[in-house]
């Protein structure tokens, strides 16, 4: 690539103005490009001046000892634009060139992807060779217009009773699963990686522990698992917009796979900490915070990561997609977990206290609910759901009566019915981590438990 060194003094707002119009129409030279420089460092953010590039786009940054580092811009501001390094700054100093690339982030996608851990670039991390893809597209995906998306009407098997029986998933849905830290919310995401009926599984790790990644691969798929999923691993120690980028990665794979007809399973761990990423480079280019930290910019990507999952168009297929929430401080009404809620088709609340009595998984069905279940199970699974619910709903809300024997037997036939019932109950939500239990079989013993 030819590059043009403007000299600093005639390095100015007017000159370039002149000059990018002539570069980009390739009036001068196709393979121009206006070098600028590095001015200095704040945070994680770099300040350059001297070049123009458009937000999204990448820029190399050449270290003294020529090492280049990939960065994005994610802000300017007059004459400066502010730059995110994809990779470890150091090394840099001021005065560093830096060579915009032109290109905004594309994602390699194919079936050679299939069987493969990629990092939030799309590079591989499994030492497996090279990738062998057919196209690129955008990182940011295509909108589909809401009204020529695939209404929702068919039941997706996940393989977990509790969530068959009572928070039915449509094929095409977008679930939440919020939880505090330590309640099992990884495991259960695990078991639906193995379990559910899908044509691919895409995972994305996101600013999860590195140990996981690995543990995820060899235990949770396993060779027969992998054979049909795509795992990004962007762990915690990774700068933010790489954590960003494997949230976008993981979607537009899963979007390829949707336009080739195929039913994709899309699970994500945490969609929390691609908040916290996106809060990390909002604040670093000086954007107010609004809620407890979070700027406003924030709570507008949520949407436009999570409406790129769901059914595509008549005849195509769809992304059934799980997103964790991590519930800071079990809190459900933090700023994401609130936001999260909003723009998801339903949410499945995990609770610590079930955890800690062993309940696994410990899904708390009075806090969790699945928007989409009357579009898709019969009237008779709806209203066996409803009895469930109300027994168990009844039990709970005189447990402290119950435990202290202030409750008289007889009182009120309802509650005698739930006190009677909630042994079975808590076996029936109840099941081990390697055991898969289809609908069919989910439903058969949801109407012995109500009929018995």
């Amino acid at each position: 690539m030819k590059t043009l060194m403007i000299p600093e003094p005639i390095r100015t707002q007017k000159w370039l103005e002149r000059l990018v119009p002539y570069v980009q129409r390739a009036e001068i030279c196709p393979e121009l490009v206006v070098e600028g420089q590095l001015s200095r460092m704040v945070g994680l953010t770099l300040e350059a001046v001297g070049c123009r590039a458009a937000i999204g786009s990448r820029c190399k940054v050449q270290s003294k000892n020529g090492q280049f580092i990939e960065a994005e811009v994610v802000g300017f501001a007059g004459d400066c634009i502010f730059l995110m390094p994809s990779g470890n700054p150091h090394g840099l100093e001021p005065g560093c060139r830096v060579i915009p690339l032109g290109s905004n982030s594309l994602a390699k996608v194919g079936f050679g992807l299939l069987g493969r851990v990629l990092d939030g670039s799309g590079k591989p991390l499994d030492n497996k060779g090279p990738l062998k893809t057919e196209a690129k597209q955008s990182m940011s995906g295509e909108t589909i217009n809401p009204l020529a998306r695939k209404p929702i009407r068919d039941t997706l098997d996940v393989g977990v009773r509790a969530i068959n029986a009572i928070l039915s998933v449509g094929r095409g849905q977008r679930m939440g699963l919020f939880a505090g830290t330590g309640v099992g919310k990884s495991v259960l995401l695990g078991m639906m990686t193995k379990f559910t009926s899908a044509d691919v599984v895409v995972v994305g790790l996101i600013g999860e522990r590195g140990r996981e990644v690995n543990e995820f691969v060899l235990k949770i798929l396993g060779e027969e698992g992998m054979a049909r999923a795509v795992v990004v691993a962007t762990p915690a120690d990774d700068p933010p917009l790489m954590r960003v980028h494997g949230a976008m990665l993981a979607t537009s794979i899963a979007e390829f796979f949707r336009a080739q007809g195929l039913d994709v399973l899309l699970l994500m761990d945490s969609l929390t900490r691609f908040a916290q990423a996106h809060r990390e480079i909002a604040l670093a280019i000086d954007e107010p915070p609004a809620t407890k930290g979070y700027p406003p910019s924030v709570f507008a990507k949520l949407p436009s990561l999570v409406e790129r999952a769901g059914n595509a168009d008549e005849g195509g297929g769809s992304i059934t997609a799980f997103y964790t929430v991590l519930t800071e401080g079990d809190d459900n009404n933090d700023p994401v977990a609130d936001s999260a809620r909003g723009v998801l088709d339903g949410h499945i609340v995990l609770s610590r206290s079930l955890a800690e009595a062993g309940h696994f998984p410990a899904i708390d069905i009075e806090a969790s609910i699945s928007r989409v279940m009357p579009d898709v199970v019969d009237e008779q699974h709806m209203n066996q759901a409803r009895k469930l619910r109300r027994l168990y709903s009844l039990y709970q809300q005189n447990k402290d009566l119950i435990s202290v024997g202030a409750y008289q037997h007889g009182s009120d036939a309802r509650i005698d019915a739930a006190i009677a019932k909630n042994p079975e109950i808590l076996d029936f939500l109840q099941q081990s981590m390697n055991e898969a239990v289809d609908i069919s079989r989910s439903l058969s013993e949801l109407d012995a438990l109500l009929a018995s």
